[in-house]
């Protein structure tokens, strides 16, 4: 990685409001030493986004703002090469997202967001992933809930396990809060996109190597009844699967043949099929212009609840692994999922990927094969939970 650069750390969109939770993470939590600055359209907005950083340590008033307009990829390459590592809030990322990514990857930039979006994800493999390869550069997706807790989460619990046998997960989500405008509207956009999305994932399995010897996949369960957790449980269509999947093709502790299933967990078969009910109105929504436009304002990005409400909200995520003869139950758990947790976790990744001892890998990475056994310390450390349970 590039040494030479003016800024160890650039947080890009940290005028949203994710941006602008993680920005104050940062303010709280990055070493003094830490050389970072905030980038986005709006001095003006990124002035104000200081001036309250400032009111965590006045050690803040010189903190660089890089005005940049990542539409056009000059200002891309420019903002790129002016740091080791670049976090973005920017999305939805199918729109705004393939500039920033591609200007880390040519510049030998590590680069960090919070999508959730598959066919961002598989179009910047698809694009970038050589470049990346060759330049040094580590382009991690998803680094918020979407999927550091699932991907973690696994990590986590299969390296308690033997790595010469099969392996097989499950795992169940359960949060309470108000989720982020942001992912709501990159699922909508998903969602009204079905046949480009696979196209995109069509494409990537046709460029990227499969592991010798082994393999590695995520498997759609069906909606049952899990008599060990007590739950209800919904398949989940997200990216998280893909992302623990890849993981396990990374990973040799996954196993010789390693399987993920993702589910949401009910507790009464009432409030499953009425998960089941909302999942298929949202996505028929989705494929009419004006009704998802409809429902995208009524979660708009950008904005999100405050504190005294952030405070109330948690989410758990409970894994279930077997191995031969071999059962383990994990937990995650933590507080807000969509905006709190989500800026500790970004703001911890990047943080780990700019001064911690990583594995020497480049290119599209998932957060486990990128930095799990740094990341997962520094987790623990700011309060997310990972427990192995009886």
């Amino acid at each position: 990685m590039a040494t030479d650069r003016d800024h160890d750390l650039v947080l890009l969109g940290a005028t949203g409001f994710t941006g602008g939770l993680t920005a104050e993470y940062l303010a709280r939590h990055a070493p003094t030493d830490l050389r970072w600055a905030l980038a986005g359209r709006s001095l003006v907005k990124l002035e104000r986004v200081r001036a309250r950083l400032v009111e965590i340590h006045p050690m803040y008033t010189d903190l660089p703002l890089l005005v940049a307009d990542i539409s056009d990829p000059a200002q891309a390459e420019t903002l790129a090469a002016s740091t080791r590592v670049l976090a973005t809030t920017v999305g939805p990322y199918l729109e705004y997202g393939e500039p920033v990514v591609a200007a880390c990857a040519k510049a030998g930039t590590d680069y960090l967001d919070i999508t959730g979006e598959p066919e961002f994800m598989d179009r910047m493999y698809v694009a970038h992933h050589q470049t990346a390869v060759e330049s040094g550069a580590r382009i991690v997706h998803a680094c918020g809930f979407d999927s550091i807790p699932h991907d973690l989460g696994v990590y986590f619990t299969v390296t308690q396990l033997p790595d010469d046998v099969p392996i097989t997960v499950r795992g169940v989500v359960r949060a309470g809060g108000t989720p982020s405008g942001g992912t709501f509207a990159s699922t909508l956009h998903a969602m009204s996109r079905p046949k480009q999305m696979r196209e995109a994932m069509v494409a990537r399995r046709q460029a990227e190597p499969r592991p010798q010897g082994r393999s590695s996949r995520a498997v759609a369960g069906k909606p049952h009844r899990d008599r060990l957790l007590g739950y209800w449980l919904l398949p989940l269509p997200t990216c998280d699967p893909m992302v623990v999947a890849r993981s396990g093709a990374a990973l040799p502790a996954y196993g010789p043949k390693f399987r993920y299933s993702h589910f949401a967990g009910t507790k009464t078969l009432r409030y499953a099929g009425m998960g089941v009910a909302g999942v298929a109105a949202i996505g028929a929504a989705a494929q009419v212009g004006p009704l998802r436009r409809f429902l995208a304002s009524k979660v708009p990005q950008g904005e999100g609840p405050d504190e005294a409400r952030r405070a109330k909200s948690w989410f758990t995520v409970d894994f279930v692994a077997e191995a031969g003869d071999q059962t383990v139950r994990t937990r995650v758990s933590g507080g807000d999922p969509g905006y709190t947790e989500t800026a500790k976790m970004l703001a911890e990744a990047a943080m780990c990927l700019a001064s911690d001892d990583n594995p020497p890998l480049a290119g599209v990475l998932t957060p486990a094969a990128a930095m799990g056994d740094a990341l997962l310390p520094r987790l623990q450390a700011a309060g997310i939970r990972f427990e192995t349970r009886d």
